[in-house]
């Protein structure tokens, strides 16, 4: 088996880049494989332009919207869940992922009241729905809530107006 420093791209995989403008001699000269006159070859044609047609964004309303860069993403855990759990263990947001019911291990954990609980946990989450509430704690559990940090907002600054009022 050949060593890392034999190593090579195999034969023609890798194509030496097109230098265009460099002379009629090297066949991408004069117009340099911009053809003649046009916005195309002078100047640039937006993203997505249709020409002036109706662009397919507009058509397909069901394509436009946003996305909302503050969202929060939350994941949903379910008392059917926590059931298959030891009974009186521990339940934190680190142990959820541990035991691979949550995906991410930073990720806000919501506990939702769908289904039963007969053991007793101590459950530590982010949120909790009343129902979930109400079910752990009739099973001798206790439920913590995390604290997540708000972000502070700066002192808003006085107007000539509040200013005035104070006084």
């Amino acid at each position: 088996m050949p060593g890392l420093h034999q190593l090579k791209p195999s034969k023609n995989s890798r194509k030496p880049r097109k230098r265009v403008g460099r002379g009629n001699g090297s066949g991408t000269g004069t117009y340099s494989g911009r053809g003649s006159k046009g916005q195309k070859q002078t100047g640039h044609v937006p993203f997505l332009f249709e020409g002036g047609q109706l662009p397919l964004i507009k058509r397909l309303p069901h394509m436009r919207g946003f996305t909302n860069i503050f969202r929060v993403d939350t994941a949903p855990v379910n008392l059917s869940t926590l059931e298959e759990l030891r009974a009186g263990s521990k339940v934190t947001p680190e142990s959820l992922f541990e035991a691979r019911i949550i995906r991410k291990k930073k990720i806000r954990v919501k506990i939702l009241g769908n289904g039963e609980l007969t053991r007793k946990l101590n459950v530590t989450a982010h949120a909790f729905s009343k129902s979930a509430r109400k079910k752990i704690e009739a099973a001798g559990g206790t439920v913590t809530v995390i604290d997540t940090p708000q972000k502070e907002e700066a002192p808003k600054a006085k107007t000539a107006k509040t200013a005035r009022t104070a006084e």
